[in-house]
C-alpha cells in the first residue's frame, strides 16, 4: 500500500471545502487539492484573489474522472518539476493511488501569453474606457479557454475533465509559474 506524501512545509494545502459542497456526490470529483512549489513567492492582491476563486470553484464543482482501475473522490497533489507538471493522485485519505506528468513545453507559451494579456488587462483597467477594457478581457478569456482545452487534450488519456475543471486547473498551474 502507498504512503501518503510526506508533509512538506513549502507545499500549500488548498483543502478548504466550501460550505456548498456535500460530502456526497459524484465519486469522479478532487475533494483537495495542493499545490507544491517551493519557489513560490507572495501573490499580488489581484491574482491571489484569482486564485482563491478558481480554487472555490475547483472543490465546488469539478469533474475529475481517472481512467483505470481507480474510485474517487480524489485528493489531487500539483507541483511543477522544470519542465514537467507532476500530478499526483491520493484517495480520500491521501494515500497515493497514480502520478502522471505532463511536458509544459506546449502549454508554456499559451501561460506566457496569458501572463501578458493579464498584465495588459489590469493595467488597463486603471487607465483605459470600458470598451477597450471588455475587448482586452474578452482576448484573456479566449486565451485562458485555449490553454484548459490544451490542459484536457493533454490530459485525455489520463484523466477526463470537464471544461470548466480544466479552466481552473489551467488557474492554478498558471499561479504554479509565477516566480520572483
Amino acid at each position: 500500500m502507498a504512503e501518503p506524501p510526506s508533509p512538506d512545509p513549502e507545499r500549500e494545502d488548498l483543502s478548504q471545502t466550501p460550505a456548498g459542497n456535500p460530502e456526497g456526490g459524484s465519486k469522479d470529483r478532487i475533494i483537495q487539492l495542493f499545490l507544491e512549489d517551493p519557489g513560490r513567492i507572495r501573490l499580488s492582491p489581484t491574482v491571489e484573489q484569482e486564485r482563491k476563486a478558481a480554487l472555490y470553484d475547483l472543490l465546488e464543482e469539478n469533474r475529475f474522472a481517472l481512467k483505470g482501475p481507480f474510485q474517487g473522490p480524489y485528493v489531487l497533489h500539483l507541483a511543477g518539476e522544470g519542465e514537467l507538471l507532476n500530478f499526483t493522485v491520493c484517495d480520500r485519505m491521501d494515500l497515493q493511488l497514480t502520478r502522471f506528468s505532463l511536458p509544459l513545453g506546449t502549454l508554456r507559451s499559451i501561460i506566457k501569453d496569458y501572463f501578458l494579456i493579464c498584465e495588459g488587462y489590469f493595467n488597463a483597467i486603471k487607465t483605459l474606457t470600458p470598451s477597450r477594457i471588455e475587448a482586452i478581457d474578452m482576448g484573456r478569456r479566449g486565451l485562458h479557454n485555449e490553454g484548459a482545452q490544451l490542459l484536457r487534450e493533454r490530459l485525455a488519456e489520463k484523466v477526463e475533465i470537464d471544461k470548466n475543471t480544466a479552466r481552473r486547473l489551467f488557474t492554478l498551474i498558471c499561479v504554479l509559474h509565477i516566480r520572483r
